[in-house]
């Protein structure tokens, strides 16, 4: 019995001396690796946050960057730092991270497949910010959308309808289509058309539309305002004045302008005729006495 207990202390002592042997081995080969992979990481997440910064600070600095852009750019600078940092500390235990690389590249194809709308109105956004054709308070249409900018996201764009309505638009639909924008340029030019009957003297409409226009303030001398007959319809001779104002004072102006020129042209007796026909209505009995043409279908029947 006493020799029973004897050889299994043996052993254990000898398995426990293994296993301390072991560990030793093992803290002695892995330690350097330790050390180095925890210096790794606080190195690599101090700059990590330190270049965040930078970048969010550099391009703050550029007047027409975009707060969101600033941060989405920045961050993406961060997390690209930390998925190198991160590689490299997988490198120190010997793990082969050219293979995670990729499966990682794999799977972001993958994911960049299945979210191909998403991105495009990433990409989109990103350029509308970048390139700045829209701004918020501008109105603009674009295609079929119409509205006052709210705000500019990396996803969607918002914004209010001319009746008041919230309206929330993929970038990806605005990016593609032709930007029409309402507010960008200072200057605007006006159109005034006016239909005047046939028998009204066209100089004399042209006379009253060029004493409104100068005599109104908000209206340029410079472009010079241009008068002159634009078409002659069906029902109607079109005269038009085209002239320039500042671009918030488009609205008021044209409206201003079509209200005093009815004004003056009922006073003048210049007429403003709606869409008309002239009917000329033949009565049966002279439609039957009346001769048909030589070589017509009807003389030869006759």
């Amino acid at each position: 019995m006493e020799e029973l207990t004897q050889q299994v202390t043996a052993e254990v002592t000898g398995a426990f001396s293994e296993a301390t042997g072991e560990l030793t081995a093992l803290i002695a080969e892995y330690a350097f690796s330790v050390v180095g992979a925890i210096f790794i990481l606080i190195f690599g997440w101090i700059l990590a946050k330190v270049l965040e910064r930078w970048t969010r600070s550099g391009l703050s600095a550029f007047r027409h960057m975009d707060a969101t852009l600033t941060r989405f750019l920045s961050k993406t600078v961060r997390y690209i730092v930390l998925a190198f940092v991160i590689t490299t500390v997988l490198s120190q235990f010997g793990v082969q991270t050219t293979s995670i690389v990729a499966a990682l590249g794999a799977a972001g194809l993958a994911i960049g497949l299945a979210l191909q709308g998403t991105l495009q109105n990433v990409a989109a956004g990103i350029m509308l910010l970048v390139l700045r054709p829209i701004k918020v308070g501008e109105l603009i249409e674009a295609g079929s959308v119409m509205g006052t900018v709210e705000e500019i996201g990396l996803f969607t764009t918002e914004l209010q309808r001319l009746d008041g309505l919230f309206l929330m638009v993929p970038n990806s639909e605005i990016w593609n289509q032709p930007i029409t924008n309402y507010h960008r340029n200072s200057l605007r030019r006006g159109d005034l058309n006016i239909g005047i009957g046939y028998s009204d003297n066209a100089d004399a409409a042209i006379a009253i539309m060029r004493g409104l226009i100068e005599r109104d303030d908000r209206v340029l001398s410079d472009p010079e305002p241009y008068y002159y007959v634009q078409a002659l319809g069906d029902s109607a001779v079109a005269v038009e004045a085209r002239y320039w104002t500042k671009t918030p004072d488009y609205w008021a102006t044209i409206n201003d302008l079509r209200k005093l020129a009815k004004e003056r042209f009922d006073a003048e007796g210049i007429s403003i005729p709606f869409p008309q026909r002239d009917l000329h209505i033949v009565s049966g009995q002279d439609a039957l006495s009346t001769p048909a043409p030589e070589g017509s279908p009807v003389a030869g029947a006759a």
